[in-house]
């Protein structure tokens, strides 16, 4: 899938994903992934099942991944737009390009963390869990540093 919005492309073909724009971002720059190693990060990529790179030409500038059984359940996660292309509109546009994936559209659980990008988020449908009492997890964050 590549979809087009003046000189910006979304693409899902992973063959475009330029590793050490994502790597510098995860582990530099993100807060969720700080020093995430090349290796964790690689093995990251190779399971996901769809990725939506966003480029400026050939230029990678932001990126999302979606792991997901096409039905029942989809994680969204290490969305970013590098800073100096913020506030053009750009992670909206991402979004939206991800929750129309023809793929994706009978999924009933979405699930992502954030810190800082609540409002992003509710304009694509997001909320708090509803029922929390229903959904646990097990967090180590040193595992991503591994």
């Amino acid at each position: 899938m590549e979809v087009q919005r003046g000189s910006y492309t979304i693409s899902t073909d992973p063959a475009r994903l330029q590793f050490d724009v994502i790597h510098d971002f995860l582990a530099n720059q993100s807060y969720w992934a700080t020093g995430i190693s090349r290796e964790t990060l690689q093995k990251q990529i190779d399971n996901s099942t769809l990725h939506f790179g966003l480029y400026d030409g050939d230029r990678q500038i932001g990126y999302a991944q979606v792991l997901t059984n096409y039905t029942s359940f989809a994680y969204l996660g290490n969305v970013f737009v590098l800073e100096e292309y913020r506030g053009q509109g750009l992670s909206k546009w991402l979004m939206a390009t991800i929750m129309s994936h023809p793929d994706l559209q009978v999924t009933r659980r979405w699930l992502l963390a954030t810190r800082d990008a609540h409002g992003l988020y509710r304009q694509f449908g997001f909320t708090e869990l509803a029922k929390p009492e229903t959904i646990m997890e097990k967090f180590d964050d040193s595992a991503i540093r591994q």
